[in-house]
């Protein structure tokens, strides 16, 4: 069952969350960890996110400096596929426009159509560092909308390739990401709703948010949507803050308004372990507003840790 099945036969809201790959040269039983403190909650879904190449430079032994290419965080379809048939879950891989060519793009859902992951979360991705502009791949997408376009024409049995004869469709559920505090680079909320709209004409089935802090903000964007004629699910995405920098580096990472409560609360505390006793009571309130509210779904941004999540779960659902 796919995510918009599953959004349609809930009696409730869904619990979801999101991991990271390892690092390469890392081991999956930390994410196998994770997943376990947080199985008995029943999730709907497990989110794997997607990394583009990153370039690094480094000193050689006779001393130029040499440019290399890697991906730090590699294995997001195998990823998915392990812990789809070792958990029986389903499982949302991220797909991203950044650092990909629609060939790659292609492949890659290919491989995941063969391994029996139809669910993608297709987004554009952040920009190379030290870039001001996003600067898509050679032959690749430059917005998400785009991406979404080519992964629903697969579902249409429609390739690059046209003139493959009697293709079978796919059959992806498609999520796209929207942004309560707007996306930072789009001019005004108005335009950043838009930009939203065409993902979803172009056919996403479901929206996850960006992280948020404050519901009212969440629940504003709600209705904007609504004025806007999106109707398809929207499904909210939280983050518990878990150390003494997060009320610093998130706001600057992902563009994001604290709460001065929250903020004065995570100032007074002298370790990340009082910072994360605060995340986890204003994430559970957070939660148990928003299922109030009657929201979709929640869906939680890990980074990694799961205990945190599990207490607020446990609290809220």
């Amino acid at each position: 069952m796919n995510v918009i099945d599953k959004i349609k036969n809930a009696k409730g809201p869904l619990f979801t969350f999101e991991l990271l790959p390892p690092l390469r040269g890392h081991s999956i039983e930390r994410i196998y960890n994770a997943i376990d403190r947080l199985i008995e909650f029943d999730p709907a879904y497990i989110n794997f996110t997607s990394h583009r190449n990153e370039t690094t430079y480094y000193e050689r032994s006779d001393g130029h400096i040499e440019k290399k290419i890697v991906r730090i965080r590699p294995g997001t379809v195998a990823l998915a596929a392990a812990v789809k048939y070792k958990y029986n879950i389903t499982v949302v891989p991220h797909i991203l426009c950044g650092g990909f060519s629609k060939e790659e793009t292609e492949n890659a859902l290919i491989e995941m159509n063969f391994l029996g992951i139809n669910d993608v979360l297709a987004l554009r991705g952040d920009t190379q560092k030290g870039a001001r502009r996003f600067i898509p791949d050679k032959d690749g997408h430059s917005h998400a909308n785009e991406l979404v376009e080519q992964i629903a024409n697969m579902n249409n049995g429609k390739y690059l390739e046209d003139t493959l004869e009697v293709t079978t469709p796919s059959n992806f559920c498609i999520g796209v990401a929207g942004y309560p505090e707007k996306h930072f680079e789009a001019p005004n909320r108005r335009i950043d709703i838009e930009n939203l709209k065409k993902k979803v004409d172009a056919g996403a089935h479901y929206i996850v948010t960006q992280m948020f802090f404050d519901n009212n903000k969440f629940f504003q964007f709600r209705d904007d949507c609504v004025k806007a004629g999106i109707t398809i699910p929207i499904i909210a995405g939280v983050k518990p803050i878990s150390a003494l920098n997060d009320i610093n580096l998130l706001p600057q990472a992902f563009h994001i308004d604290l709460p001065n409560d929250l903020y004065v609360a995570a100032q007074k505390c002298t370790t990340d372990k009082e910072v994360r006793e605060v995340g986890i009571e204003w994430t559970t309130m957070q939660s148990k507003e928003l299922i109030k509210e009657g929201v979709t779904g929640i869906h939680y941004y890990t980074y990694g840790g799961s205990d945190n999540i599990a207490r607020i779960v446990k609290a809220s659902f």
